[in-house]
C-alpha cells in the first residue's frame, strides 16, 4: 500500500465498493492516470462484498439495459487483462409466474428483450421445471429463460479492476477515512482525510452507506438511505451439482441460486427495515447485522414452499447485510446541483455488481468529459426534490422501495410512503373533487378526477378509463382546467438575459416582450438537455417554463453556464400557480370573467388580465390540441382564481388526460422522446431552431445537417381498440424491429389507442407496423404529425 498521500490528485475516488473501483479504473483508462482511491477500511468491506452479485441484463429502459451489457462484456474480459479471476458465471435466470399478471409482466419483459437484442424465451412450467428440478412447479403458470446472465465473485471483481487501474498509474489508498471536503465558491477544491489532505480537481463519491454523510461535508444533498437485505445460506444438499442458473419467483419475493452445493435463497420482501443513521460507524468492516428470523419468517415459508428440499436442509446462516436505497429505486450518477466537481456513484439499491462496470465507465465519462458515454438521465444526481433529502421521508421510503423489487410493473402504481410532501396550492380544492394524485417531484399532483376509491391495478382497461374520458371531452366540447402549478419556473434577468438565453437556447430568444418562445436547451453534442417554454416578460426579465421533475438540473445548467454573463437567474416556482383553461368555451369563460382582452392575443403571445380580482398573466397556446391559455398567477392568488374558472363551467382535468390529448397532438416530451441522446432534428423541432446558430450544440447540428437521418419520431394508430399498450414496447416492420414505443395512451378523441414511437427513418404515412405488447402483435398505423389535429395548427405554424 502507499504511504504517502500525493499532494494533487485530478480526481478522489471516495469508497472501495464496486462503483468505487470500477469509477478508478475506467478514470485511469481514460487517461487519468493520477487518480486516486481512498477507502476508509479495506476494499469491498462495506456492502460489495455480501453481495448476491447476480448480473441480469434486461432494465426497463434501453440505456439502463445497455450500461449493464457493458458490466457484463467488462467482467468476461478483466481476467483476460490482468489476469485476475473474478469469478464470471454464466448459467442463465429463470424468471417464474404464477398469476395472470405476473405472466404478462414477463411477457412485456421478453418483447423489451428482444427489442434490446438480449436473447429471451418463453418456457412452460415443465420446461422450467427441467431447468430446475427441485423446484415445486405446480402453480407455475410460465416463465421465461434468459440464457445471458449470470454472477461474478464480487471481491474479485474490484481486485481485478484495481489492479488494471494501478497498472495504468492510478493509486489505492486503503485505512485513509474522509474527514471532509474543502469547497471554494461552490466547487470543491481537496479531500481531508485521516492520513492528510489531498488538493483535487473533482471526487467521485462512491461510499456507499455513508455516501449521504459524506455527500453533506461539501453542501450536497444525496438522499440514499441503508436497509437490512437477507438472504439464507445452507450447507450442501442433495440435487445441487454444480451452478445452477439463477431461479426469479418474484411472486414470492424470492430469488435463489446454488452456493457451495447448497442454496442461496434472497428476499426483497414487500416492506423492508431501514437503518437509522450513525448505527453503522467506522468500525462497520466486512459487517452484518443480526439475524432476524421473525422477520424472514414470511419468506421462509414462501422459499418452502417453491423449494420442498428445504425441508430437511441445514442452515449455514442468515445473512443480514446492509444496502443502500433511494427514494425512487435508481441509483445517483453524476455532477450534484449543490457543489461543482462532486460527482456521486452511489445509492446502488441492491444492483451495485450489474450496474457497476457500466456505471463506473459513464462515471467516469461524465467527471472528465461532461456528461456519461450516453444519457442516464433516469440516475440523474440531480432529480430528487430537496425534499426528499429528510431523514424522516427517507426512512418512510427506503423500505417500500426495497420492496417494490419484485412487483409487477403494473401501469399507474404509486409509492404509499413519504407522501403529502408537497402539496399544490389548490390541492384542498382537488381533494373536494375526488382527485386521484401521483407524486412528481415530490408534489401531489391529480393524475384524474371523480373517484375517491383506490384503482384496481392491471395491465387491461384501467378503472378510471371512463373518469379520463369525460375529462378529455370536456376538454373538446366545453372546457377543462389543467393544474399545471407544479412546472418549474426560473426567471433570468439582468442587461445580458437576452444574450445568454440566446447562448444557453436554441430557439429565437431575440423576440419582443410579449412573446412566448419554444426552445431547447441542447448540449455541445446538439441533443437535448432540456425542452422549455419562455415568456419574454420585458427586454431584461424572462420567465422560463421547465418540466416538474428538471427544475435542480435545469437551474444547474442554466447556472453553470451564466458566468461570463451579467443575469440574475432565480426558483420562483412556489411563487407562481399555472391552470391551463383548454376547450371551445375557454373563450367564454374569459369573458365571464371579465378577462375579454385575452381573445386579441395572438397563438404564443401572452398578455395580462384580471381573473377574480386577481391580476394573472395568460399565455396562448396549448399543450393539448385544444384552444385555450395556460394563465399564471400568484400563488396567493391561486385559489380564487381557480374556483372562477371552475363556477363558469370549466371542469377539472388531470395529467393522464393531458398526457392521451398530448399523444394524440403528437407532442414530445422530455424523458420520453427526448433525452440527451435525442436532437431536434430527429424529432420534427428544427424548425424552432434559430438559423443564426450561436447556441451550445449549433455546430454539432450543422454537421448533423449534412447526414441522413437513422431515426424519426412517429405517431401510431391502434387498428385494435382493445389493446393497452404501455411504452417500450418493440415496433417491427415486415418482421424486423425497427423501434420501440416511447409515449402511449388511449386517445379518446380518436377512440382507439395511441403511441408515439422512436423508430429508423424512411417510415411514411398510412405504413402498417406490429407493436408486442406482452406477445400480442398489435397492428397499428404510421402517421407523420398528430392523428389529432382538430384546429390544423402544428408548433411550426405558431413557435
Amino acid at each position: 500500500m502507499p504511504k504517502d498521500l500525493p499532494a494533487h490528485a485530478s480526481v478522489v475516488v471516495i469508497g472501495g465498493g464496486i462503483m468505487g473501483c470500477s469509477t478508478l479504473y475506467h478514470l485511469a483508462k481514460m487517461g487519468a492516470h493520477d487518480a486516486i482511491l481512498l477507502e476508509r477500511n479495506q476494499l469491498t468491506s462495506g456492502t460489495t462484498w455480501h453481495s448476491a452479485a447476480q448480473v441480469r441484463a434486461l432494465r426497463h429502459s434501453r440505456n439502463l439495459t445497455r450500461m449493464i451489457q457493458y458490466s457484463v462484456e467488462l467482467y468476461s474480459k478483466l481476467e483476460r487483462e490482468t489476469g485476475q479471476s473474478v469469478g464470471w458465471i454464466q448459467k442463465g435466470s429463470l424468471s417464474l409466474a404464477t398469476n395472470p399478471d405476473r405472466l404478462v409482466h414477463i411477457q412485456r419483459q421478453e418483447a423489451l428483450a428482444h427489442a434490446y437484442g438480449i436473447e429471451a424465451t418463453s418456457i412452460s412450467p415443465q420446461e422450467a421445471k427441467e431447468r430446475w428440478p427441485l423446484m415445486n412447479a405446480d402453480d407455475v403458470l410460465g416463465a421465461v429463460w434468459s440464457p445471458d446472465d449470470g454472477r461474478v465473485s464480487p471481491s474479485d471483481v474490484c481486485a481485478a479492476l484495481v489492479k488494471g487501474a494501478k497498472s495504468l498509474g492510478a493509486r489505492l489508498f486503503e485505512q485513509t477515512g474522509v474527514t471532509g471536503i474543502l469547497t471554494e465558491n461552490g466547487r470543491v477544491k481537496g479531500v481531508e482525510t485521516s492520513r492528510g489532505v489531498v488538493m483535487c480537481d473533482a471526487i467521485a463519491l462512491c461510499a456507499g452507506l455513508w455516501s449521504r454523510e459524506i455527500g453533506a461535508m461539501a453542501g450536497a444533498e444525496v438522499p440514499a438511505l441503508a436497509c437490512e437485505h437477507f438472504y439464507l445460506l445452507t450447507k450442501p444438499i442433495d440435487g445441487i451439482q454444480g451452478n445452477t442458473p439463477t431461479l426469479s419467483d418474484h411472486d414470492n419475493h424470492l430469488y435463489i441460486r446454488d452456493d457451495s452445493g447448497g442454496l442461496l435463497v434472497g428476499c426483497f420482501e414487500p416492506m423492508g427495515k431501514a437503518i437509522a443513521p450513525g448505527r453503522l460507524d467506522e468500525s462497520f468492516e466486512f459487517g452484518l447485522l443480526p439475524e432476524d428470523w421473525d422477520h424472514f419468517e414470511p419468506m421462509m415459508l414462501n422459499a418452502l414452499h417453491r423449494l420442498p428440499a428445504l425441508e430437511t436442509a441445514e442452515v449455514k446462516m442468515l445473512l443480514n447485510g446492509p444496502e443502500s436505497f433511494t427514494p425512487d429505486g435508481t441509483f445517483m450518477l453524476g455532477e450534484t446541483a449543490e457543489t461543482r466537481g462532486l460527482f456521486l456513484g452511489c445509492g446502488m439499491n441492491s444492483v451495485g455488481i450489474a450496474s457497476g462496470g457500466g456505471a463506473g465507465m459513464n462515471l467516469a465519462h461524465a467527471i472528465l468529459h461532461g456528461a456519461p458515454a450516453y444519457d442516464l438521465s433516469e440516475a440523474d444526481a440531480k432529480r430528487f426534490a430537496p425534499v426528499f433529502n429528510s431523514l424522516n421521508h427517507l426512512m418512510a421510503r427506503a423500505p417500500e422501495i426495497l420492496g417494490t423489487h419484485y412487483e409487477i410493473a403494473y401501469p399507474g402504481r404509486q409509492l404509499s410512503t413519504a407522501r403529502n410532501l408537497r402539496p399544490l396550492p389548490v390541492h384542498t380544492a382537488h381533494v373536494s373533487s375526488a382527485a386521484h394524485f401521483g407524486q412528481v417531484y415530490g408534489w401531489e399532483r391529480p393524475l384524474y378526477f371523480g373517484r375517491t376509491a383506490e384503482p384496481r391495478l392491471g395491465f387491461g382497461r384501467p378503472d378510471w378509463f371512463s373518469n379520463v374520458a369525460n375529462e378529455v371531452k370536456a376538454a373538446h366540447t366545453r372546457a377543462a382546467v389543467f393544474d399545471a402549478s407544479s412546472f418549474g419556473k426560473i426567471d433570468v434577468t439582468g442587461p445580458d438575459s437576452e444574450a445568454f438565453l440566446l447562448h444557453v437556447c436554441s430557439g429565437h430568444m431575440a423576440r419582443a416582450p410579449g412573446s412566448v418562445i419554444y426552445t431547447a436547451m441542447l448540449n455541445e453534442h446538439g441533443r437535448f438537455e432540456s425542452d422549455i417554454t419562455v415568456h419574454r416578460l420585458a427586454t431584461d426579465h424572462y420567465r422560463l417554463f421547465v418540466g416538474t421533475a428538471a427544475i435542480k438540473r435545469d437551474m444547474a445548467w442554466l447556472l453553470r453556464h451564466s458566468r461570463e454573463f451579467d443575469v440574475k437567474i432565480c426558483d420562483t416556482t412556489e411563487d407562481f400557480a399555472t391552470f391551463g383553461l383548454m376547450g371551445p368555451e375557454a373563450m367564454r369563460i374569459a369573458r365571464d370573467l371579465g378577462a375579454a382582452e385575452l381573445a386579441s392575443l395572438g397563438y404564443f403571445k401572452h398578455g395580462e388580465a384580471m381573473i377574480a380580482g386577481h391580476p394573472v398573466r395568460a399565455a396562448r397556446l396549448s399543450y393539448v390540441g385544444e384552444a385555450g391559455w395556460e394563465i399564471t398567477c400568484k400563488t396567493t392568488s391561486a385559489q380564487e382564481v381557480y374556483t372562477a374558472l371552475l363556477d363558469s363551467g370549466a371542469t377539472p382535468a388531470g395529467l393522464y388526460a393531458q398526457t392521451s390529448m398530448r399523444i394524440e397532438k403528437g407532442f414530445c416530451a422530455m424523458g420520453h422522446e427526448l433525452d440527451s441522446d435525442v436532437s431536434p432534428l430527429e424529432v420534427g423541432l428544427g424548425f424552432a431552431l434559430r438559423k443564426s446558430g450561436g447556441f451550445i450544440g449549433a455546430q454539432a447540428l450543422e454537421e448533423m445537417k449534412k447526414k441522413s437521418l437513422n431515426h424519426q419520431i412517429v405517431s401510431l394508430l391502434f387498428e385494435e381498440g382493445d389493446v393497452v399498450p404501455l411504452g417500450h414496447e418493440p415496433v417491427s416492420a415486415r418482421g424486423d424491429i425497427i423501434g420501440h414505443t416511447t409515449s402511449c395512451a388511449f386517445g379518446y378523441r380518436v377512440g382507439r389507442p395511441v403511441a408515439l414511437a422512436f423508430c429508423k427513418a424512411g417510415l411514411e404515412t398510412g405504413h402498417e407496423v406490429e407493436v408486442n405488447i406482452a406477445g400480442r402483435r398489435a397492428t397499428a398505423r404510421v402517421q407523420i404529425g398528430p392523428v389529432f389535429d382538430p384546429e390544423g395548427l402544428r408548433m411550426r405554424d405558431i413557435g
